[in-house]
Formats: structure tokens, sequence, C-alpha cells
């Protein structure tokens, strides 16, 4: 056991280490005897698996990221889907609160995407009244949906809209 033990310290450079992975060969070796061949030569056996054992938790190690914060697993987390099928069901509800013209306006500017001034040959008035319209059902939205952040950014709400699609519905 000690040359196993001078030969895992002469790989990994830790006394603590090498005896862990001692440890983990004549475990191994102790569950693969049947392996073993009689008449061959059991100390280069026990060796062999020493350092495969220590190569292939090597090669593991190198694949392993360390994020001893959390932080890069919070990064690859994503929300569940059935939020953000909750959220546009209660987009969704909201949109239909809205007064017919405001909900119109809306829709033409935020979902379909045309211009204030497209928007209003649509609607047949004036392009100041269309901005009018956006602006209060995007703070009516922003109300029923407390969507607004302390800043008053509201591209949460404009993301919602743009994802209703066309018809709003």
């Amino acid at each position: 056991m000690s040359s196993l033990r001078a030969f895992a310290v002469s790989l990994c450079g830790d006394k603590e280490r090498a005896d862990d992975l001692v440890q983990e060969t004549l475990y191994k070796a102790w569950n693969h005897l049947d392996s073993f061949r009689e008449g061959t030569n059991l100390k280069a056996w026990l060796f062999t698996i020493l350092r495969n054992t220590y190569f292939s938790e090597r090669r593991k190690r190198r694949r392993e990221v360390e994020d001893a914060d959390g932080s890069y697993a919070a990064k690859l987390s994503t929300r569940p889907e059935q939020d953000g099928h909750m959220d546009l069901q209660d987009f969704r509800e909201a949109l239909a609160q809205l007064p017919d013209d405001q909900r119109e306006a809306l829709i033409l500017v935020g979902a379909a995407g045309f211009s204030y001034e497209e928007a209003a040959d649509i609607s047949d008035c004036a392009v100041g009244t269309i901005k009018s319209r956006v602006n209060r059902a995007r703070n009516r939205l922003g109300d029923l949906l407390d969507t607004k952040d302390a800043s008053g950014d509201d591209s949460t709400l404009r993301a919602a809209i743009a994802s209703a699609g066309p018809s709003g519905r």
C-alpha cells in the first residue's frame, strides 16, 4: 500500500487526494477481483487501476466548471414554461379590459409593428390621437399587470404585446 500511496502522491501532488485515490483503487480492485488473472503481477494491476482512475478523474474535472456561488448555474436556468403561459393568459385578460379604441391602437403599433402614421391612417384618426391611445393603453396595461419597474420601464409589457400576435387574442 505504501508504494501505491507514493505513486498516487507523485501523480496528484496532494497527500489527502492520494489517500482517496488509493482507497478508490482498492475498492475498484476488490469489486473487479474476478478480472484479475492468477499468475500475473498484482502490484502492476493495482498501479494500472490507480493510474486509470487518476486520469479518468482528471478528464472529468476538466469538463466541470467550478461554481461555488451558483452564479454559473443561475445563468443556465430558465423560468418554467407554465409561467410564460400564465403571463400570456393574464396579458390577454388585461388586454380585453381595454377600451376598443385603445386596444386597436396598441395592437396596430405594438404587435403589428405599424408606425403611428400608418396606424392613424388605418384607424382614420389623427396621429396624436393614436399616440395618446397607445400611451393610455400601455399605462392601463401596466397598472393591470403591474409590469413597470421602479424606473417606469415597460419592456416586459412591450414584449408581451409583441408576442400576442396581430389579433391580440
